[in-house]
């Protein structure tokens, strides 16, 4: 640390922000690498007590009080500036990983902070993608969420992308708000609260089941959002993924539509993913929802079947399934009567 902060002092940094938060360093007390460097070599006299020779330097000089003194000499010159120090290299430390950011994807665009009525606030992007695939592997979609009270209800197979979406939105809110660039060509968002709710897992260790992990974490979400909604200065935003698949399809239906609802009377906008297409067709959500969905193309040929994904959102309900295509991919047996609605089942 006393070689980091000595190369920080000798930098000399145009940005306003960082230039600022290098001069406030230089103005807290004495050169935090001096003193560092005073902290090192006291830390090294106190190692010699535990070499072979500290009972006599123990007896013969009472080596850990001088040790002792030394430090609470230390604690009493530089003590109170410590605290400072290491907040602004963090401070710098941030800035930079938002630079080398910035720097490695020359492409990403930095969002736009609209300041509008909470009630017309939206989330807009063109061509988002999630920030750690790969671009050659990065398929881009345009999203929007909004205005508050109501939601995107993405739908899909299996495999289709809509996990992958959700978090797209999630991670690119995240840096947005951080001041990063994005991983899209343009964003424009509100300042919001972000609350989500994906892979919950269940725990032997605290005999949690997975249901029950999922309504844990549900319950944060309703709580902090309730709780930014309260306070009126950030959208509330969530994206819960396969909402409350861990249980039974009927009561599923009835409690995902309450926990929506609940969410969207709050203010709140979001996403949510699922493969209950009856979310859809609920006459209290679909006023409010704006469905969209991902499909798949399945082939046969002499080598067997063959599934492949476009990862494209389209606008509408998903009108196909894989499940069972997916299963006789793999090689699961099948009954033939399965097998052939599963080959002529609906594809797009």
């Amino acid at each position: 640390y006393a070689g980091l902060f000595a190369w920080l002092r000798g930098q000399e940094f145009t940005a306003p922000l960082l230039r600022e938060t290098h001069d406030a360093l230089a103005t807290v007390g004495v050169a935090a690498d001096e003193r560092l460097r005073a902290l090192g070599r006291i830390m090294r006299f106190g190692d010699a007590r535990l070499s072979v020779i500290a009972p006599a330097l123990q007896l013969g000089f009472f080596w850990d009080v001088h040790t002792l003194r030394m430090l609470e000499n230390w604690r009493a010159r530089a003590g109170a500036q410590a605290p400072r120090w290491f907040a602004l290299l963090a401070e710098i430390e941030a800035l930079a990983g938002l630079g080398t950011l910035s720097f490695d994807h020359a492409g990403w665009a930095f969002p736009t902070v609209t300041e509008v009525e909470r009630g017309a606030a939206r989330l807009e992007a063109r061509a988002l993608g999630h920030p750690l695939l790969p671009p050659a592997d990065c398929v881009c979609n345009d999203v929007a969420l909004g205005p508050p009270g109501t939601f995107l209800l993405v739908t899909g197979s299996n495999m289709s992308g809509k996990s992958t979406l959700l978090r797209a939105i999630g991670v690119n809110i995240a840096l947005a708000q951080a001041g990063a660039p994005v991983c899209a060509e343009a964003l424009s968002l509100p300042p919001v609260a972000l609350a989500s709710s994906m892979r919950a897992q269940d725990s032997l260790a605290a005999g949690v089941s997975y249901f029950m992990a999922e309504l844990k974490r549900l319950r944060q979400v309703v709580d902090e959002l309730d709780a930014a909604a309260r306070a009126g200065e950030r959208t509330p935003v969530f994206l819960l993924d396969e909402i409350l698949s861990g249980t039974n399809t009927s009561e599923r239906q009835i409690a995902a539509r309450n926990v929506i609802r609940h969410l969207l009377d709050l203010g709140a906008t979001g996403a949510v993913s699922t493969h209950d297409l009856t979310l859809a067709q609920a006459s209290d959500l679909t006023p409010v929802s704006q469905p969209v969905h991902f499909t798949e193309r399945f082939t046969r040929d002499e080598d067997g079947p063959h599934m492949t994904f476009d990862y494209l959102l389209r606008p509408g309900i998903a009108t196909s399934v894989n499940a069972l295509k997916l299963m006789e991919l793999v090689g699961l047996p099948l009954p033939e009567g399965d097998s052939l609605r599963a080959e002529r089942g609906p594809v797009a």
